[in-house]
Parts: C-alpha cells; sequence; structure tokens
C-alpha cells in the first residue's frame, strides 16, 4: 500500500521523514495554507521517493515554473480544475520537456454522502491518480474523514488515495477496505506536532502497521 505524507515544510523533518521511505512527499503551494511552502526545503530526495507540488486552482505556467524549480514528480490538484486544465498541463509539460518523463497528476475530490462518483470519468484521460478527501470548509487538511463505505460507488479504473482526518489508529479500518483501485493513503494533519511539522515516530509507527 502506497503512503503519502503531505504538508511537509521543515527540512530537518522532511530528512526524517524521508528515512521512513513514503511513496509521495508533498509540498503546499497554496498560499492560504497553514502548510504552506514559501522557502522550498533543500533537501536530497532518493529516486524512489516522488516529490508532489499541491497546486489549488492555479494556473499552468506557475505550476510548471515549481515543478522546474523544485524537480516535482507529480502535480496534485486540489482546487475545482477541469479535466480539460489536467489535459493542458500534461501537453504543455510535455512540449517544454520532450526528453523528460511526463508529469504526473493526482487530481483531488471533495467527497460527501452527496458526491456523484460519475464526475470523475472525464478525468480519466489524463490523472494517474484520484484523491479522495473530506469535503469541508478549506482545499484540504481540514483532519475530518467521510464516510468509506461510499468508496464502494466509485467504478473507475484510475487508482485512488485516500484522505481526510486520517490517524494510527485507524490502521484496522483501512485494512478492512476491499476495492480494486484503492492504492493508498495520504496523511497529513492527523500526524501533525504543528502545522506543517510531523510527528515522525507515530508515521513510522502507522506504516510499520499497515504495511
Amino acid at each position: 500500500m502506497k503512503i503519502k505524507v503531505c504538508g511537509m515544510r521543515n527540512p530537518e523533518n522532511v530528512s526524517s521523514l524521508l528515512a521512513l521511505k513514503p511513496d509521495f512527499v508533498g509540498f503546499i503551494f497554496y498560499n492560504k495554507s497553514k502548510r504552506f511552502v514559501a522557502d522550498f526545503p533543500q533537501v536530497k530526495f532518493p529516486s524512489s521517493i516522488k516529490k508532489v507540488g499541491v497546486f489549488v486552482n492555479e494556473n499552468v505556467e506557475v505550476i510548471l515554473e515549481k515543478v522546474k524549480k523544485h524537480r516535482l514528480d507529480v502535480v496534485q490538484l486540489h482546487g475545482n480544475e477541469t479535466a480539460e486544465f489536467c489535459i493542458k498541463l500534461k501537453l504543455r509539460h510535455s512540449e517544454l520537456n520532450s526528453k523528460s518523463q511526463a508529469i504526473e497528476i493526482i487530481k483531488a475530490f471533495s467527497i460527501d454522502k452527496h458526491f456523484d462518483f460519475s464526475s470523475t470519468v472525464e478525468y480519466e484521460r489524463s490523472c494517474n491518480y484520484f484523491l479522495f478527501d473530506t469535503k469541508g470548509a478549506n482545499y484540504g487538511g481540514n483532519g475530518i474523514k467521510f464516510n468509506w463505505e461510499i468508496l464502494q460507488k466509485y467504478k473507475g479504473k484510475v487508482p485512488f488515495l485516500l484522505s481526510g482526518g486520517i490517524s494510527k489508529n485507524d490502521v484496522a479500518k483501512i485494512k478492512k477496505i476491499k476495492h480494486s483501485a484503492f492504492k493508498g493513503v495520504d496523511i497529513n494533519s492527523g500526524f501533525e506536532i504543528k502545522p506543517a511539522l510531523k510527528n515522525i515516530k507515530e508515521i513510522k509507527e502507522f506504516k510499520n502497521n499497515l504495511v
């Protein structure tokens, strides 16, 4: 099972996290977030761990500038971005970086009991993963769960990561999720000492119990 740790910022904290070998590490470039990264931590990443830039309703050129500057492997779109926007982002990246590997896209969706999973279909051509997060007052980081039973309504083929208020106490419940497209979890506020500073010990315990 893949593990993504989002909302990182402190260089020492990032280095400690990398020692646990998560699959993805996320950095938030949305300036209204409590976990906004103004100064990107200068930490050497192993090739096996993907750097994710999280953006909210940002324009394509700004995103691609951050991708180039910080050598991001993945772009997570956590706003109201359309399927056409995702396609445009991939095409523009390909035009500018014809010899490099294509950028991966994670598209986040805000989930509540009324969410229509068929709305994800138009994103299938352009996204590598979907992220199902709890609908709340903020674009992510709300620290609350939705009813995970409704994940069975998702009939798509694009693999998804589960997010929203996950803590170390949720391991047993996560293991009970039986869905062919369920590939991992995205953890954030449930493992924080304070915004953007993670409890590495708890993440290690969670990871060991989960995998």
